[in-house]
């Protein structure tokens, strides 16, 4: 089996073009037709994690977090990001991440798995990305079937196993010029609009938001308890699920948890999506100090710690990679990666 064929299957159910506009998610180094020898899973890509691969006798590292981010001008491994890179190049080992675009899924997602951990129900995306947009071009005869082609071409990628294409793709001519009409993932619109403004200032279009929402792929989610519990039960419950020392939270309201607010990893920006969601407790990490205020007492905030929320993403990646490679071997690292040690 070739690195590409796991790749694949992966993206099918998290698509990069998922993917937050910062992130870098995708294969970082190595070559996707290389045979597939075995894999570690792991949050963290760090050197660590490249010796114990090969310890393992792993040819390809499955993280959540890539290990590169910005670009490197530099290789002369003066930092741990350089010394991951060059080790895993020099031992012909891939490094593939895997990061927002599976935050950003609903099912198989970083965020189910929380919420199932913590036995919640009746789940929701918390923050839904945008659903389907329409998008209404008046372009030359002369490039209106090119421009149609592209625009096929490019459906066709975005789709990739996320579920959406470009339907409804027509054209028909009015007076000289063309009109291509069609609908897409709203997601998309930075992609859509990109490939028409490179046809220059020949090309009007018009983009209309539809009204309707894509609830399986978004940030965050929401969802209940079976059964109320006390603010300090439900805490005892996340540092006992989530394996968690510490919890920093606001104060307690001495109400009832009922519905529950959540997102992996750094979710401050979602505490008004919670607070409108009435949630409870809203679970996450990453609050600074000054964000904490913003709880204003409409719910607890828990701070659980960015590792602590995200460590199950290595169990659940290699659920969904056994499930479907049933022969392949894979390997959760036994590397403790949390940079964020507690005395």
């Amino acid at each position: 089996m070739l690195i590409r064929e796991i790749i694949e299957y992966l993206e099918q159910i998290a698509p990069t073009s998922l993917q937050e506009s910062y992130d870098n998610a995708g294969l970082i180094t190595g070559n996707p037709d290389w045979k597939a020898k075995k894999a570690l899973i792991c949050l963290d890509a760090i050197e660590k994690i490249v010796d114990e691969a090969i310890a393992q006798g792993c040819n390809l590292i499955i993280a959540h977090h890539p290990i590169v981010f910005r670009g490197l001008k530099r290789f002369n491994g003066t930092d741990y990001v350089q010394r991951t890179i060059i080790k895993a190049i020099k031992n012909d080992i891939a490094i593939y991440a895997i990061h927002t675009n599976l935050d950003n899924v609903y099912q198989n997602g970083v965020n189910g798995k929380i919420a199932e951990k913590l036995n919640l129900q009746d789940c929701k995306v918390l923050a839904p990305k945008p659903g389907l947009e329409r998008a209404i071009i008046y372009a030359p005869l002369i490039l209106a079937d090119r421009l149609k082609k592209d625009l096929e071409v490019l459906g066709e990628a975005l789709a990739g196993g996320s579920g959406y294409d470009f339907s409804g793709l027509g054209i028909s001519t009015n007076g000289g010029r063309a009109k291509i009409d069609f609908q897409y993932a709203g997601q998309f619109r930075r992609q859509v609009e990109t490939e028409i403004k490179g046809y220059g200032s020949g090309i009007n279009y018009d983009i209309i938001p539809l009204a309707n929402i894509n609830n399986q792929v978004g940030s965050g989610l929401i969802g209940r308890l079976k059964k109320p519990l006390t603010e300090k039960e439900f805490l005892i419950r996340v540092k006992k699920k989530m394996k968690v020392g510490v919890i920093r939270h606001t104060a307690l309201r001495n109400k009832k948890v009922a519905k529950v607010a959540l997102c992996g990893g750094s979710g401050s920006f979602l505490l008004a999506k919670a607070k409108s969601a009435g949630a409870d407790v809203f679970i996450t990490a990453d609050f600074k100090y000054h964000e904490f205020f913003d709880a204003e007492d409409q719910l607890v905030i828990a701070d659980i710690g960015h590792y602590e929320t995200e460590q199950y993403t290595i169990e659940l990646l290699e659920q969904i990679i056994n499930e479907k490679f049933r022969t392949f071997a894979t390997y959760c690292t036994a590397v403790n990666t949390n940079p964020v040690q507690y005395f």
